[in-house]
């Protein structure tokens, strides 16, 4: 990895007040380098790929169907914040494969529901240290609603910036076809780009790919919660994959000295740095 682009990244992440990791791996050469990639934050929303990639493992193994039937329900509905199905009339059914696809690209927690609910979550977690992500924890379904900006991270779901490279990495390899990436993670090739495909049709695009040019393709999985945002892809040049990158803004407080909402940093923070390794790799 370049130094002179390293230095750029810390630099962008020692600009702002509040805390930001963040890893970087050139999918070329490999090389990889990060800010405090192994510290654990509040993973937010980026949780879901990792839930994805461990639902297609499911449907490998025979144990979901992505075609089963699933039902919005108004309990599920309750203290949800994010996507659409909140909205939904209750009783409108699904494939269980549109709530996999709802849950990452407009990050619907309704949709997580449906799919967290069947799966084991001591399985998941199993699942995520097996393949290598001894940093993420998922505790609930959801979020509890009303969390201050200040909460504990145990009462949500973490991960570290390493472990979003790492995940993302292996989905890339193993839509390319690699025995080992598919093997780990127990998703054949045909999952895997079908996981890899979903991350692409992502709607929320104001972190890495804000200042991308327009038609870039990202396959990515953002994050907002009650303390930052977040962001983690594979970013493609030229439909090829170029580096991915995984972003994580803690403690970002509500308004920024210059008056601005804390959260705009963060957005600008992530595509910065995104920017950045898109101009030097």
């Amino acid at each position: 990895m370049k130094p002179d682009l390293i230095q750029k990244l810390h630099a962008i992440a020692e600009a702002q007040p509040f805390t930001t990791t963040w890893t970087v791996r050139n999918c070329t050469t490999g090389q990889q380098a990060s800010r405090d990639g192994a510290l654990v934050v509040p993973s937010a929303s980026t949780r879901k790929t990792s839930i994805l990639m461990h639902a297609l493992a499911q449907v490998a193994a025979g144990k979901l169907d992505l075609a089963e039937t699933c039902v919005v329900e108004a309990r599920l509905q309750k203290d949800v914040a994010s996507g659409t199905y909140q909205h939904m009339t209750p009783g409108t059914q699904l494939p269980l494969r549109d709530a996999m696809i709802n849950m990452i690209i407009t990050s619907d927690n309704v949709g997580t529901q449906l799919v967290l609910e069947r799966l084991d979550r001591d399985a998941l977690n199993a699942w995520c240290k097996r393949i290598g992500m001894v940093g993420t924890t998922h505790r609930s379904n959801i979020p509890p609603a009303g969390l201050p900006w200040d909460h504990d991270m145990s009462r949500t779901a973490t991960t570290t910036s390493d472990d979003q490279v790492l995940l993302l990495d292996l989905i890339r390899k193993g839509a390319a076809g690699d025995a080992e990436a598919t093997g780990l993670m127990g998703v054949p090739q045909h999952l895997c780009q079908l996981g890899l495909d979903i991350l692409t049709w992502q709607r929320l695009r104001n972190l890495i790919p804000s200042l991308l040019p327009a038609s870039t393709k990202v396959a990515h999985k953002t994050g907002r919660d009650a303390r930052g945002r977040s962001d983690a892809g594979i970013v493609f040049r030229d439909g090829r994959p170029l580096f991915i990158l995984a972003v994580y803004c803690d403690r970002v407080p509500e308004e920024m000295p210059d008056g601005l909402p804390g959260f705009a940093a963060a957005y600008a923070t992530a595509g910065r740095l995104a920017r950045a390794c898109w101009d030097a790799l």
